[in-house]
């Protein structure tokens, strides 16, 4: 059965070898007919790209389009200025963690909230009631993502931008391959990379050229699996699964989404700021002593009691260590300390590891 929301790109993505699977109710490329492992090294090498369509895009305009984002989100937007983008954290009522998203600010009065498959549209309707401002949910806008070390370069030769003096989230309108699009450099790799909005008339001619003329340098096309692996590598945290609506920001290890300075009142601000260091667990590494990926759901015990369990695991053929995003109690969550996995399927020894596993001074991501 179809998902209700479509890529123009899904034809494209079965041509590849990809059945499809849903995410965010958009039929989406959780594999192809390659090796996911050579995905992974084109990310960390080269370059890959990777079709993120099924993250929700939505306007916002209007003369309250800022009062009311400022409402959502815990980051202070106000410092936000046209062009630039930040990332930012959604809450309940009760400081809990309801979505997250990046916020771009296009231009006066004009943002654009690109947010996974929490809340962040239903809290951004509740904050609008009454409030001069227009949203407007976008399913042609397209999104694409062009990761790795050679990513700058690649697009940097087919759009008239100098793409090298775009600074780190920020955003450019601009046209890439002929084609109109804006370019904005974040991503959800610890790499250096580059997202590509586009409409859908436009998004397939920048996709298809992005892997023909990338092709002789190694750029290839990454499903979600490759996705999911570079994340947890580069510890970046995928709600639902490392965290939920009973976790906060301080246990998530997201501090620095929340601008603690900021006047301005937003949900769930009292009830999490009244949550700061009374964290019951904490999002931390772990290295297993196996050779195969662990198992998520699967618990940690130390000394005879559980105390956690793993959200987000991996092997990397790079690192060659199988890796995982563990959500533990907080006296655990110190780097060395010894764990034990129980699994369904694996059982083995491990040692809790800071985060990330991946260019821990994030020097990459920021070049």
């Amino acid at each position: 059965m179809a998902s209700p929301r479509q890529s123009v790109l899904a034809a494209r993505h079965r041509a590849l070898g990809s059945p499809l699977g849903d995410w965010n109710g958009m039929d989406t490329a959780w594999a192809y007919a390659q090796d996911v492992n050579a995905e992974h090294r084109a990310v960390r090498n080269v370059a890959g790209l990777f079709d993120v369509s099924g993250l929700r895009k939505v306007h916002i305009t209007g003369p309250d389009a800022l009062a009311v984002l400022n409402h959502v989100c815990t980051r202070d937007l106000n410092l936000i200025y046209p062009g630039k983008s930040a990332y930012a954290v959604i809450c309940d009522d009760n400081g809990g963690f309801t979505d997250d998203c990046i916020m771009y600010h296009i231009s006066p009065n004009n943002w654009i909230m690109v947010h996974g498959s929490g809340t962040a549209l239903t809290q951004l309707t509740k904050s609008a009631e009454g409030r001069n401002v227009s949203i407007l949910f976008d399913d042609d806008l397209h999104n694409i993502s062009l990761q790795g070390p050679r990513a700058v370069h690649f697009l940097n030769e087919h759009t008239p931008f100098d793409l090298k003096s775009l600074k780190y989230f920020h955003q450019v309108s601009t046209t890439l391959f002929g084609r109109h699009c804006m370019i904005s450099r974040t991503g959800y790799s610890g790499e250096r990379g580059y997202e590509i909005f586009a409409k859908g008339d436009d998004v397939g001619h920048i996709w298809d050229n992005i892997l023909e003329k990338g092709k002789s340098i190694g750029i290839l096309p990454c499903s979600f699996n490759c996705l999911d692996m570079v994340r947890v590598e580069s510890a970046l945290f995928f709600y639902p699964y490392d965290m939920t609506e009973e976790n906060d920001a301080w246990e998530c290890g997201l501090g620095f989404a929340v601008s603690k300075k900021k006047t301005a009142e937003y949900r769930g601000k009292a009830a999490l700021m009244a949550r700061m260091g009374k964290e019951k667990v904490l999002l931390y590494g772990l290295i297993a002593d196996t050779d195969q990926p662990t198992e998520s759901g699967a618990l940690l015990f130390a000394d005879g009691k559980e105390v956690g369990k793993i959200t987000g695991p991996m092997y990397s053929t790079i690192l060659k260590k199988s890796l995982a995003i563990i959500k533990v109690k907080p006296e655990y969550a110190k780097e060395g300390v010894k764990l034990e996995v129980r699994g369904p399927k694996i059982q083995c020894t491990a040692t809790a590891h800071p985060l990330p596993f991946d260019d821990p001074e994030k020097k990459k991501r920021g070049a």
